[in-house]
């Protein structure tokens, strides 16, 4: 009896020191499909789930509980060929609040220059230093943005080696590879791969990292036992996403933190003081200028 429970144990901690560390849900529609069987993304969305979930993408140990929740939502625009496609791809990402059952979102964005090929059936298997196809790079990209993202929110510069793994990734797109599948250089555009993590390595945009520790893990995650103090690191933070903005205009990055965040900026600060809601509008109408009426009208004086 001692030995089995022994082995039940030991099965036990091997499966907790096997826990993955992402938790995606995937959704894949195709209101254009044309010549394409619809099984096809049927199988293509079993491939990312189990390429997403089921393999490590760090050296840590994640509890179940404490897996990265991540939602996929991608709609097939065109068949480029038979088995070539564009795509939208809109992710999101959220981390659990300390205290709470809140949930903060991390990450929501939409990629409009996302194209694959895809054989039904294809394996998706990641590589370190290897480019394989555009899809299994582009998944993985996003991957270790989120990780990077998800660390950093927990500790001062945490999500370090992710984004170098991201960034690693971008450069080991071949150039011909880049070419016919856009999004990867800095001549496809300001608002792509390229640009995210550029943004989030260059040092012009280091304090916007500083901002998402003090943000997160100093206001929000204190909120549960002192609302008044968490809502004020919670402005120093933005005050210091104001200081990145002038230093880097229009930087993708602030646009990505103004898309996850503007609605849970705006609920927070509903209740603030007077003088806490004039900061806010003013720094936000700044660093998400086209939506400055959203800030004004709905957090109130």
């Amino acid at each position: 009896m001692k030995k089995c429970f022994l082995l039940i144990c030991i099965l036990i901690s091997f499966k907790a020191l096997q826990a993955q560390e992402m938790e995606f849900i995937v959704n894949i529609n195709t209101p254009k499909l044309q010549t394409t069987d619809p099984r096809v993304f049927e199988t293509l969305k079993e491939s990312m789930l189990n390429f997403l979930n089921n393999q490590k993408w760090t050296a840590d140990v994640f509890d179940p509980k404490e897996r990265i929740k991540c939602n996929i939502q991608m709609t097939i625009k065109d068949e480029l060929a038979a088995n070539t496609f564009s795509a939208d791809f809109a992710i999101q990402a959220v981390r659990p609040v300390y205290g709470s059952s809140y949930e903060t979102p991390i990450l929501s964005h939409v990629d409009k220059d996302f194209s694959f090929i895809y054989e039904q059936f294809q394996p998706l298997e990641y590589t370190k230093n290897l480019f394989a196809d555009n899809l299994t790079s582009f998944l993985s990209f996003y991957v270790y943005i989120i990780l990077g993202m998800d660390y950093d929110s927990y500790s001062l510069y945490g999500g370090e080696p992710y984004f170098q793994t991201a960034n690693d990734i971008l450069n080991t797109i071949p150039p011909s590879a880049a070419q016919a599948f856009p999004g990867w250089r800095s001549l496809d555009g300001n608002r792509n791969r390229y640009w995210i993590i550029e943004n989030l390595l260059n040092p012009r945009v280091r304090e916007y990292r500083q901002a998402m520790y003090d943000y997160h893990r100093q206001s929000l995650d204190i909120m549960y036992e002192n609302v008044e103090t968490g809502r004020a690191i919670m402005l120093k933070s933005l005050e210091t996403l104001s200081k990145v903005n002038r230093a880097y205009p229009n930087s993708m990055i602030l646009q990505m933190f103004s898309n996850a965040k503007s609605n849970e900026i705006i609920e927070i600060f509903k209740k603030g003081t007077r003088e806490e809601k004039s900061k806010v509008r003013s720094i936000m109408a700044k660093i998400d200028a086209s939506n400055a009426s959203k800030y004004r009208t709905q957090i109130g004086r």
